[in-house]
């Protein structure tokens, strides 16, 4: 339970900086709202990384779940908390900001698919290297490592996907309605197929026994 709790938590704060920064922002705070997104995230894996692995996105549960390092009944648990979380934070968002109305994001398919593939590869693969690897065990970095891969992600991609990088923000700002449910799909498949080619490659590169 206590890892279920910490799950929601970081995902809560996670997806309602993005909603506070990226979504309902004025014009001068917006551009700045990758930074504010990886912070988010960096801290958030500070605090509840020695409970929970500080996981906060569904595909980077998958990865870990591929490489071993949690068991199918923790997935499903994860999954539904940080689900919770973002749901959750995007009431509160909404709420605070008085329930505005909000544009969706206009999407092109096939580079959109592409470009959360990409940097969700990216991301998995820098989880499961600095926070999961035996050579990498008892680093102080793992949590800038990871929060900056976010905002590399947001500051590259933002503009052709959205830069959610994580199914559980995708939900989120679908509730907010900046993301059309007609496109959620896109997130779906292109985050988790790339947490699945980051575990399979990490299992590749690495040579470890866990």
């Amino acid at each position: 339970m206590k890892k279920l709790v910490v799950e929601f938590v970081g995902t809560f704060f996670l997806v309602l900086t993005v909603g506070l920064t990226a979504v309902y922002a004025s014009a001068e705070v917006a551009p700045f709202a990758p930074i504010a997104i990886g912070v988010a995230l960096a801290v958030m894996i500070y605090a509840g990384g020695h409970i929970s692995g500080g996981h906060y996105n569904p595909a980077v549960s998958l990865g870990v779940l591929l490489r071993g390092g949690i068991k199918v009944g923790s997935l499903v648990g994860y999954w539904i908390a940080q689900l919770a979380g973002a749901v959750a934070a995007a009431c509160v968002a909404t709420w605070l900001k008085g329930n505005p109305t909000v544009a969706s994001l206009s999407v092109i398919t096939a580079p959109a698919l592409v470009a959360e593939f990409l940097f969700t590869f990216a991301l998995v693969f820098v989880v499961l290297n600095v926070a999961t690897a035996k050579a990498t065990a008892g680093n102080s970095y793992f949590g800038w490592a990871i929060g900056l891969t976010v905002l590399v992600g947001a500051f590259a991609v933002g503009g052709i996907s959205g830069g959610a990088f994580n199914p559980a923000v995708a939900v989120g700002l679908v509730s907010i309605k900046k993301f059309a449910l007609s496109n959620l799909w896109i997130y779906l498949v292109g985050d988790f197929a790339g947490a699945i080619a980051a575990a399979a490659v990490f299992k590749l590169t690495v040579s470890e026994n866990a």
